[in-house]
């Protein structure tokens, strides 16, 4: 995937929403992440602003930013953020298309999950209470990947649900006399 560098003046950017962030508590177990954020868009240049803003008072100040360019359209250069400029940067093999790294000279290196824009409020508060586990050992695409087939299993037991309250199984049998193993047995034919 190719990355598009965004060359937007500090003046022509837009004030960014608050962030929805989640974070592992403060002395707890080490583990692969240590939160996780859920943007409201896949525009890095409004949304890392605000996150970058609550970071900055807890672990100190954030100096660059890496994603994975797989879910991010526009990947900017800088980011301004209240007083000072993040750099932003890239790994395309080398880091997970859903984590979010972010390092300080002071104080060290944070990984995120970033969970998509597009994810419901329900998915979005497992994955974060999921990321957010002291002493996690799942890695960001491992917890995208067990959501989405929790969704799946969760989506084929409500149609399979539904067809049977629709009628299911009886209800086609009855429909169709000459099927084989339908009627038939019912009747003692």
């Amino acid at each position: 995937m190719t990355a598009t560098i965004d060359r937007m003046t500090i003046s022509e950017r837009v004030a960014s929403p608050p962030s929805r962030l989640s974070l592992t508590p403060a002395g707890s177990a080490p583990g692969l992440l240590d939160g996780a954020w859920w943007p409201r868009s896949r525009d890095l240049s409004r949304e890392l602003p605000a996150l970058i803003d609550v970071l900055d008072a807890r672990w100190g100040r954030i100096t660059r930013v890496t994603v994975n360019p797989s879910h991010w359209p526009v990947i900017p250069r800088k980011v301004p953020v209240a007083g000072h400029t993040v750099h932003v940067g890239w790994f395309d093999a080398e880091q997970d298309p859903h984590k979010l790294i972010l390092l300080s000279y002071t104080a060290g290196r944070w990984d995120l999950l970033v969970i998509p824009p597009e994810t419901g409020a329900a998915a979005a508060a497992r994955l974060m209470a999921a990321a957010t586990a002291p002493g996690g050992l799942a890695t960001a695409s491992a917890l995208m990947t067990s959501e989405d087939t929790s969704r799946e299993a969760q989506e084929s037991l409500e149609r399979e649900e539904e067809w049977e309250t629709d009628g299911g199984h009886t209800s086609a049998a009855a429909e169709n006399p000459n099927q084989p193993g339908s009627m038939s047995r019912a009747r003692g034919m």
